[in-house]
């Protein structure tokens, strides 16, 4: 019978990360859970202990903590699994967003991963073996105006990934791969910073978090290096690329249409800067499947 696995998630309080968790509890792994804010994060390990966890210490950390990330790492020793989906978005754009905001985005998908990477690469090289799954996104793969930041955020956390999955071929047991997902039914979208006057909502079709994390764990052991999860993806990024002009002249209003909410808010700076623990939820408030 094989052992549990041991398994380190960033971003582990709400969202994708936060699913990825709870799967991974019921299988009887061992946890290291990280994310920004310990209320949020103490909730989620109390909810993989109730699941079947075999064990979880509670790591509250920023990723943009270089030190503090590695500090981590060390602590956790042995781990067979890195899921890496801590991220954080912004509305506006480019010439509108705060710049700190814009930095902050690119910089925590660029910079956190490579924080990430850095010490986790160096125990798989260790242990000869070990699988790290980045959470990418679709916006990796194609623009939109308003989403600027974020997609600077991805394109870029998807080359660091890229170059990444080259350097560590010197070693057949490390395995690194992204999971690309389209709209998915997490919080993120309310959380992020906005300068627009509303909030932004998953596109359609919108999966469950838990489904994006069955396509991670799905992942993690395979020599797959990117799987997107969305039916829609491949068909978007084909008319990205194929079709740039009408692709170009109709992603604003379908974004504006089937992207964002109905609502009014003053600009925010969301969760960009800090955890909000009152918004850290695995699920979003739209329907899914």
């Amino acid at each position: 019978m094989t052992s549990p696995r041991t398994a380190l998630v960033t971003g582990a309080s709400s969202g994708i990360g936060k699913a990825t968790a709870l799967l991974l509890a019921a299988e009887g792994a061992s946890l290291v859970l990280l994310a920004r804010g310990r209320p949020a994060l103490e909730a989620t390990a109390a909810e993989c202990r109730a699941a079947g966890a075999a064990d979880v210490v509670v790591e509250p950390c920023d990723i943009n903590d270089r030190d503090a990330v590695a500090a981590v790492v060390q602590r956790a020793g042995a781990l067979d699994l890195v899921v890496h989906s801590a991220t954080v978005m912004a509305y506006g754009d480019v010439e509108d967003l705060p710049v700190e905001v814009f930095d902050q985005v690119v910089d925590t998908a660029i910079k956190g991963t490579a924080n990430v990477a850095r010490p986790v690469l160096a125990t798989f090289r260790r242990q000869q073996r070990g699988d790290l799954v980045v959470v990418s996104s679709l916006l990796a793969s194609i623009t939109a105006p308003t989403m600027g930041a974020y997609a600077t955020a991805k394109w870029g956390q998807l080359g660091l990934v890229r170059t990444l999955q080259q350097e560590t071929r010197d070693v057949p047991g490390i395995r690194i791969a992204a999971v690309s997902p389209g709209g998915v039914n997490t919080p993120i979208y309310y959380q992020a910073a906005t300068v627009l006057g509303n909030t932004g909502h998953p596109p359609p079709p919108v999966y469950s978090p838990r489904r994006v994390a069955r396509t991670i764990l799905d992942v993690a052991g395979s020599h797959r290096r990117l799987r997107q999860s969305g039916i829609a993806n491949p068909v978007i990024i084909a008319g990205y690329r194929l079709a740039p002009a009408v692709f170009d002249a109709a992603v604003g209003p379908l974004l504006r249409l089937f992207g964002m909410a109905r609502d009014s808010v003053p600009p925010t700076e969301g969760n960009v800067f800090a955890s909000v623990p009152d918004k850290n939820t695995e699920k979003g408030p739209w329907h899914d499947i």
